[in-house]
């Protein structure tokens, strides 16, 4: 965990994940979007050449079609505590509603957030494994 780490400071294992899953799935998926949207960012960071170029390629990828479409191809690959996490939060009412993104869009979005909210608190491996794999997705898109 990268900036708290006495979130669960003390507490086993077991605690710990018992902890993160009586945590709201909102509150999971809020602190996802943010994991999320600061790994991109560390890596437009590296790569752009300007902040506006950087700017839109975060935007390309930090937004609800997109996150959308990536759960989409990680789906195969979650484990089934994983899928239960996507299958709660995407049953959960969107807070806003947006004229240019479909509801069920929301919803899948939100299932992406709260699952990398979920692995930034339990198991950063598996977010990097996870985030690694957006990254190939994003790579086989753009060819």
């Amino acid at each position: 965990m990268l900036f708290n780490k006495a979130f669960m400071a003390g507490a086993d294992e077991a605690e710990r994940l018992r902890l993160v899953r009586d945590l709201p799935l909102k509150n999971l998926a809020h602190l996802g979007d943010a994991v999320f949207e600061l790994y991109e960012r560390e890596k437009e960071t590296i790569s752009a050449a300007d902040v506006e170029r950087m700017h839109k390629q975060v935007v390309s990828r930090v937004n609800s079609k997109e996150q959308a479409r990536l759960l989409h191809l990680l789906k195969p690959t979650l484990s089934e505590s994983e899928q239960d996490i996507v299958r709660r939060a995407r049953n959960l009412k969107p807070s806003s509603f947006r004229r240019n993104v479909e509801q069920a869009v929301l919803r899948q979005a939100t299932a992406f957030e709260a699952l990398i909210g979920y692995l930034y608190l339990t198991d950063e491996k598996r977010l990097q494994e996870l985030l690694t794999k957006t990254d190939e997705a994003a790579e086989s898109q753009a060819e």
